[in-house]
């Protein structure tokens, strides 16, 4: 029986896909396990939102103003001088969070600088991520394959999902995330860039604060090619063949450099965060920046809110 070459492109393009996702499914237990002793590294760095709130730790002493419960005054405090004092407490409600990192076919290289694959990379920076704020108390999640969970275990049942899950999307499903949520998106951001702040505004528009770590291998930044060379777009499977690659090595620099600084300046117009991490760097790194920007208070411009 003939076989027609659409069918054959169609079956050699669905076994890539089976390949690749029964990889990442063997991958997972691995990283998972990189993930908790990244956690385990910077977990004495990770502290509550430094907030007055309605939580169960004291944060500071201040004076009643009339019209205030009188059930939150602290009558020992008071006694000691003249003064009538509310003992705040810091704020630890919960948040929703959702965390997602790319899964597109770009994310899967690895240059001979890199200490790893930028998708290994994006996902233990997840999963850590997960068990973090699973440990602070926090409801996480992941769009497209998990809901909001607040257990301590959600870091290791987000994997399980995510071990059975196939998503090559280089954006996630973002419909179903409510405002005043966060959402941290880790990627390699090499869409068109229109295409990336149109997506940005759209989530932006929603009032959900965003994140976002661009995960860049070094030779991606620095173009260390040089001679006769062969480039093969990972996502559409097309060839290029420089016979002098590094003829084009300072154009393709800048041009790098200023897609870079355009997504950067968009997201800070959006009063959004930007991380960029090399894969040339420890993981914990990125997670403690990332931390860092977690516990800021920044009110999106144009979301019309603050925590």
């Amino acid at each position: 029986m003939a076989v027609s070459v659409g069918t054959r492109v169609e079956k050699t393009a669905e076994a890539e896909v089976l390949h690749r996702a029964r990889a990442r499914a063997a991958l997972i237990p691995d990283l998972l396990a990189e993930s908790r002793h990244i956690t385990n590294t910077v977990i004495n760095g990770w502290h509550g939102r430094r907030k007055r709130g309605i939580g169960e730790n004291f944060w500071q002493f201040r004076p009643w103003v009339e019209g205030e419960a009188r059930t939150k005054i602290d009558w020992r405090r008071s006694a000691r001088d003249d003064h009538v004092y509310i003992r705040d407490k810091e704020w630890e409600a919960a948040h929703t969070l959702w965390v997602w990192a790319d899964n597109s076919p770009s994310m899967l290289y690895m240059s001979k600088r890199a200490q790893t694959a930028k998708q290994s990379r994006a996902m233990v920076i997840a999963l850590a991520l997960c068990e973090l704020l699973a440990r602070s108390g926090e409801r996480v999640g992941w769009p497209g394959v998990t809901n909001t969970l607040s257990h301590r275990n959600a870091a290791e049942r987000i994997a399980a999902e995510l071990a059975q899950f196939d998503d090559y999307e280089s954006f996630p499903p973002t419909e179903h995330i409510k405002k005043y949520s966060e959402l941290i998106l880790i990627s390699d951001f090499l869409d068109p860039v229109e295409d990336i702040t149109r997506r940005l505004d759209t989530i932006a528009q929603r009032g959900i604060r965003g994140h976002l770590v661009q995960i860049i291998d070094p030779a991606e930044e620095n173009f260390p090619y040089t001679g006769r060379t062969q480039f093969i777009d990972p996502e559409s499977g097309d060839k290029f063949i420089a016979g002098r690659a590094e003829q084009l090595g300072s154009d393709y620099r800048q041009i790098f450099t200023a897609r870079k600084q355009a997504i950067a300046e968009h997201i800070s117009r959006l009063g959004w965060s930007h991380i960029i991490h090399h894969t040339d760097q420890p993981a914990s790194a990125a997670l403690v920046a990332l931390h860092m920007h977690l516990g800021q208070d920044i009110s999106p411009k144009g979301a019309g809110y603050g925590w």
